[in-house]
């Protein structure tokens, strides 16, 4: 089994509620199956460009614009994606470690997202639909925010910004590890709630194990 994990949080460990769902997840992941390959992404180690003409032009003009070919400068401009794709592909459970930044994703991770789920990277597209590039059989969302959050809470952009672009490239399988109310000054609770998280987080590496018993 392949997992890849993409880390979008700059806090150290000790700080970082998300981590630290991500160590007790990797930990249990490895102690359950020593033989899983772990990838991991950190993405304020390698960070993605934000999308400009000449990359939108590579990625997109092809699907819109027949015969169109990417030119040397559209394929510049692409390059990250095409690189972090090529590692993507070969994965068989994407992890994302995640907080909750104004209610949505940290702008970084969007960027890489931007990237990575587009045509001729994860997958293709046409007038009959979208075919997977990958290999990806489940998503997993590490997460954390200051403020309670709950089920379908409407200030929640986050989930459905990493559903949905996910979706799309054919990724459908998400299971969720959240330490909300991390507000310490707010919530008295706060350590419970990411204990219980911590919990989760252990619960999925088993759960992926054995719905991939096959990899």
């Amino acid at each position: 089994m392949n997992v890849l994990h993409i880390c979008a949080d700059p806090m150290p460990t000790e700080e970082s509620a998300p981590k630290q769902l991500a160590v007790s997840f990797f930990r249990t992941l490895a102690e359950k199956n020593p033989e899983v390959e772990i990838t991991n992404m950190d993405l304020y180690e390698n960070p993605p460009p934000f999308l400009d003409y000449q990359a939108i032009r590579g990625f997109w003009f092809p699907v819109f614009i027949d015969g169109h070919k990417p030119t040397d400068d559209e394929q510049l401009a692409g390059a990250y994606g095409i690189e972090q794709g090529e590692i993507f592909n070969q994965a068989d459970v994407v992890v994302l470690t995640v907080p909750m930044w104004n209610y949505s994703v940290p702008a970084i991770l969007k960027a890489w997202m931007d990237q990575v789920l587009a045509p001729s990277v994860s997958f293709t597209m046409d007038k009959h639909g979208t075919r997977p590039l990958h290999k990806v059989r489940k998503l997993i969302l590490l997460a954390a925010s200051g403020d309670v959050i709950a089920q379908d809470d409407e200030r929640d952009a986050l989930t459905p910004v990493i559903t949905h672009a996910f979706a799309d490239a054919g990724i459908r399988d998400l299971s969720i590890a959240w330490a909300d109310g991390q507000y310490a000054f707010k919530y008295t609770d706060a350590e419970s709630r990411k204990a219980m998280a911590v919990d989760a987080a252990e619960e999925l590496a088993e759960e992926v194990l054995e719905e991939l018993s096959d990899l």
